[in-house]
This record gives C-alpha cells, structure tokens and sequence, in this order.
C-alpha cells in the first residue's frame, strides 16, 4: 500500500548484494508469442463484484461490462457466466530472470526459462506517482512490520485520521506477508490485506500484488534481480499475421498527446505495408479497453448498399 522504511545499515548491506551479483549479462525469455492471459468464462461465486473479478484477472471492470453487455454498475448474481478477456501484450523489455512493471498496463512480467509470468497490480494513484526507472531488488522479508512513514501519518492527520508508527505482521498490515523491497524511490513489491484493490492506481508509490501472485513472485526471484518500471499505455505487437493494439488509460498524462499519431508512428516501423483497419484502431484508441484488439489484417465488411434491379 505504502513505502517501506528502511536504516541506512540495511540499505547499504542490500547495495552490497547488488554490486556483487547484478552484473550478469541477461539472456532473451523464450516465449510463445507476444501475449500472455487468456480469454475465458468465469462463474460469478457469491459476494463476487465486477471490481472483485476486474482486480483478480487484470481487466477493467468497464470492459468485463462491455464485454457482457451488461452496465458497469450492474449487480452480480451467483452462477452467471462472464467473459473475461485477460490478455495483455508483454512489453519488449522483459527479458530472462528480470521483472518489468508497466504502470498504465497495471501488469507485473516476470521472465523465466520457457515462459513470461504476469500478475495484475496496483500502483501509485497519480498525486502520489510510482517512479520510473530500473532497479534492483534489496531486500527480502516474509512477514513483514510496517513502519509508516512520516509523510503518510501526516496525510492521515490532514484527513482527520491516526496512524500508528508502526503496523506489525498480521491481517491488519497493508503489505501483507511479503516485501520486496526495491532501490528506486524507497518503494517496494508487496502483498496486501485488500484484494480488491489490484489493478487500480491507488497507492503511495508502491506495486501490490493479490496474496497468492505475491507468494509466487517471492519465491522466484532474489535479492539482486534486475527489473524496470516503465510507462507505456499504448503497446502494439505483432501475433503471427495479425498487428495486435492495446490501449490503457494514460493515469498519469504522460503519454503521446495524439495517440493516432503515435499509432501511425509505430506501424511504419512493425508493419509496413500491412492492411490496417483504422475503424479499428480508432476504436482501440477511444474505448482505452486494455485488453488486445488485432489491427491488421483488416477483415473485409460485405456491401450493405441494396442490389439494383436490372430492368427487364
């Protein structure tokens, strides 16, 4: 939910881990395409949300909504069937044991031997920005004690609310049973105690993952893995013969100010010379789904025009 805390002892000692095992050359993930996620039918349970099963599978609760031709404000019932469409392009930076945070798509990529891991997350709310940049892992704690910084004791206060100095392990605790703690901006990777938070931009800086994908990544990676956070809302890439477009609400303004242009821009380099559906690009860019949509090749629409009749 929050940065993390450190001593300078701590800090220097993790640095010292870094210096001594981050020089190793990284080697490409394999993969078996541009995508991961799937697309798939899931039975509501009971209490389950739009925003619950948004923030469990990584997708907007409007586009779940959309989707299923349903309202962003309709109620569940249990045993209705969803589409769910989770899949997300992986971005060009990921590569063998590294992790890769992108902050519009809201998604974590992990590389390993044969395959890239992803996990939705949240991230920092756009007045309290998670910072970009690589970094390296410093520090590895199960169970973890909060120290709550000052600044956000003093929001708390401003709010009309007390905070502790500190939180100690248990369900009380924001970060959950895991902490990653990260050498950029004093943030770290951790757990939460509300699920339902995932896939929102919604903290003080930090990446939170759902209990159980924060216990995978945990076990994955060290003290001294490599990664980088970047900020990419509108990602294209090539799926075969198809040209795929995903588009993701810019949360903190920084991207292209003509997302058409930046389109336009980037085909000339993926795809030139492709037929591109610019009805669906146009689409892609306005609706901001998140999810992939193929581009190219463009499907040919049958005439609507009515027939003339031919004069006897």
């Amino acid at each position: 939910m929050t940065w993390r805390t450190w001593t300078g002892r701590v800090v220097r000692t993790a640095l010292a881990i870094l210096a001594a095992t981050g020089c190793a050359a990284t080697v490409a993930a394999q993969t078996s395409g541009p995508m991961v996620g799937e697309a798939r039918e899931v039975i509501v349970a009971n209490g389950d949300t739009l925003r619950s099963i948004a923030s469990r599978y990584g997708v907007d609760p409007a586009t779940i909504a959309r989707d299923n031709a349903i309202a962003v404000t309709s109620r569940l019932t249990a045993g209705q069937h969803l589409r769910i469409d989770a899949r997300h392009l992986v971005p060009p930076d990921v590569t063998l044991g590294t992790i890769v945070i992108n902050l519009p798509q809201r998604m974590l990529f992990f590389g390993e031997v044969t395959t890239i891991r992803a996990w939705p997350v949240a991230v920092g709310r756009r007045s309290w920005p998670t910072p970009v940049g690589p970094f390296g892992v410093l520090t590895k704690e199960e169970h973890p004690t909060w120290d709550v910084p000052t600044s956000i004791i003093e929001e708390a206060q401003r709010a009309g609310h007390t905070l502790p100095a500190t939180v100690p392990p248990g369900p009380d605790n924001p970060l959950g049973d895991y902490w990653l703690g990260l050498s950029v901006g004093s943030i770290g990777i951790h757990g939460t105690n509300a699920p339902s938070s995932i896939y929102q931009a919604v903290t003080h800086g930090c990446i939170r993952l759902h209990p159980d994908d924060i216990a995978e990544l945990f076990a994955a990676v060290h003290a001294g893995t490599r990664g980088t956070i970047i900020y990419e809302p509108v990602l294209l890439a090539r799926d075969g013969s198809r040209i795929m477009l995903e588009v993701h609400p810019d949360v903190y303004h920084r991207g292209p100010a003509d997302v058409l242009t930046y389109v336009r821009a980037q085909l000339g380099l993926l795809a030139p010379g492709d037929d591109i559906d610019w009805d669906v690009v146009s689409a892609a860019i306005a609706e901001h789904a998140g999810v992939p949509r193929a581009i190219s090749p463009r499907v040919r629409r049958e005439s609507r025009a009515i027939p003339r009749l031919m004069r006897p």
